[in-house]
């Protein structure tokens, strides 16, 4: 993968931000939107336990789902209280998904501000909390809803890959979803992910970062996004629709169309519905490599 550090500021206007991030595309790390937010020094995990320590919330591992896998169907449960317990103790490969924790305690929405000088069109309702053991992963995808985000880390330290949403062919996009058939667990080290099988990632162009406390990094709509809990951590992301109606139109579609039909094959015709979409997704990879082959002769 051709990989470069995502840039980082200590802060950044408006004007600014939307000259060489917003409108280009491109992620940033801001260093210290945060940290004149209470929650900057107030949030940490005995904070959290005191607010929703008694709450029941789905608990994710880190097996990449397969063609048979229901999405975002948690694989335990546990209290909020007992979560953290568990991930204090040590490395623990357990993560909370799309936890609204402010339906639970409304009072933390006074904790930061929303950022509404960098972009406009932030969805209020749905502030969303993050959390992971060490060594947990969320693996390769990309927000359905096609959002832009801004993801403040709390706690504890991640590493991020970042693609835009173009290298999907590239990344083994698996048609009607938005993951990668790929796996890019622990992508940083030797052997890994696995060119062999897919030698397209080779060509794939993106970025990676890692996030420590009170880092906030933008990404743009429909960016994939792979990320490994270094630390057990949590993070808040902020949800900011699309200025644009087609870029409305492609969340809807994504939430209200492409889901509900690969929902339905699933059920209905599973083992088809898989080879079926392998082989586009293969299909989709030899033609970027292709291309690539035609423009290195080319060049040369």
């Amino acid at each position: 993968m051709r990989l470069q550090p995502v840039e980082r500021v200590e802060n950044i206007s408006g004007e600014e931000f939307q000259q060489h991030y917003y409108k280009p595309m491109k992620p940033v790390v801001i260093n210290n939107l945060a940290k004149n937010w209470p929650a900057y020094s107030r949030w940490n995990w005995n904070y959290f336990k005191d607010k929703v320590g008694d709450k029941r919330v789905g608990l994710y591992n880190n097996v990449k789902s397969d063609a048979y896998t229901p999405i975002n169907t948690a694989d335990d449960y546990k209290t909020f209280g007992e979560y953290i317990d568990m991930i204090s103790q040590g490395p623990a490969g357990w993560r909370i998904f799309l936890f609204n924790i402010f339906d639970h305690a409304p009072d933390l929405t006074q904790d930061f501000t929303w950022p509404e000088h960098l972009m406009k069109g932030f969805v209020k309702k749905y502030p969303m909390l993050f959390t992971g053991g060490a060594t947990s992963i969320t693996h390769m995808h990309f927000d359905i809803d096609m959002s832009h985000i801004l993801h403040t880390q709390f706690a504890g330290r991640k590493k991020v890959l970042l693609f835009p949403f173009e290298e999907q062919y590239k990344l083994y996009r698996k048609p009607f979803e938005v993951l990668s058939l790929a796996d890019f667990s622990h992508y940083y080290e030797n052997g890994n992910p696995d060119y062999h099988q897919f030698p397209a990632l080779k060509l794939a162009e993106g970025y990676e970062v890692i996030l420590d406390h009170g880092d906030t990094l933008f990404m743009p709509a429909g960016y994939w996004h792979h990320m490994e809990y270094l630390d057990s951590g949590f993070a808040m992301s902020l949800r900011a629709l699309q200025s644009s109606f087609s870029g409305k139109l492609q969340g809807a579609w994504n939430l209200f169309g492409m889901r509900s039909i690969d929902t339905l094959m699933k059920k209905t015709a599973p083992k088809w519905w898989y080879g079926y979409k392998k082989e586009k997704i293969f299909k989709a990879a030899g033609k970027e490599l292709t291309l690539h082959e035609v423009a290195d002769q080319v060049a040369r």
